[in-house]
């Protein structure tokens, strides 16, 4: 378990960057898999859920997930929707106190959020994709429809790193095109790029007004021992991958 050294100071705040271990997966998805679409034991990804959720002190209902897809699509969790099967967006957030917002990840970045003058919290699966096409604004965009005045904090969570995320050319000049402003998340070795998701995700934070920034850094591809990665099991030809969980939930 990995925390924010910033969101540890809110004691009406339960948080966690859960790592691949302390659960009932074998495998490929030892042990602590998460992830409702992998091909594991579906009986062993709920016991998963249940342990994540009672480490939390709530019933799993009471522990919302997404349907992720890489898209830039943000739900906001209220009364009517909290106990939805599996919300179909890459970001959500909340001011419901008792409920957890969870994201999963295997090389993409999570982000949890906390605007600490109008308690409202969130989650965000910033893959490159998501990143790209607007995901973290759309979810800055979201806690100041509820309110403008507000201090967001973000930790960025544990992610593949810069030197483990090889990319081809063609990805690398899909975002200079972009921006050549861009050019300062890549670097090249050998004509072999590399991209720094972490610094991208970091830097698109910032510019939308996000002033308090900590990192959980972690490189999920080279970490075998806490970390799933979607990477490191292509490059091992295993048929599947487990996904690690990160938390967000506001207490009474």
């Amino acid at each position: 378990m990995f925390y924010s050294k910033n969101l540890k100071k809110f004691k009406n705040l339960h948080h966690c960057f859960f790592s691949r271990n302390e659960g009932f997966s074998t495998g490929i998805y030892a042990s602590l898999n998460c992830g409702k679409s992998s091909k594991d034991n579906k009986k062993n990804v709920l016991n998963n859920l249940n342990f994540i959720s009672n480490s939390i002190g709530l019933e799993s209902k009471n522990l919302i997930l997404m349907n992720q897809t890489h898209s830039n699509n943000v739900i906001t969790i209220n009364e009517s929707n909290k106990f939805d099967n599996l919300v179909s967006s890459d970001a959500i957030i909340t001011q419901l106190k008792n409920t957890a917002l969870g994201v999963l990840t295997a090389d993409c970045v999570p982000v949890i959020l906390y605007d600490s003058k109008n308690e409202i919290i969130g989650c965000i699966h910033a893959g490159w994709k998501g990143s790209q096409t607007g995901i973290i604004e759309n979810t800055i965009d979201e806690f100041k429809k509820i309110n403008s005045n507000n201090e967001i904090i973000a930790s960025v969570g544990p992610c593949i790193g810069k030197n483990s995320y090889e990319v081809g050319k063609d990805f690398y000049e899909f975002f200079l095109n972009i921006s050549s402003n861009n050019k300062r998340f890549f670097f090249v070795i050998k004509n072999k790029h590399y991209f720094d998701i972490r610094s991208y995700v970091n830097h698109k934070l910032h510019i939308n007004g996000v002033k308090t920034i900590d990192n959980v850094d972690f490189d999920t591809f080279l970490n075998t021992d806490n970390f799933f990665s979607y990477r490191r099991s292509k490059k091992l030809n295993e048929p599947d991958y487990g996904r690690c969980i990160s938390t967000i939930c506001l207490k009474n």
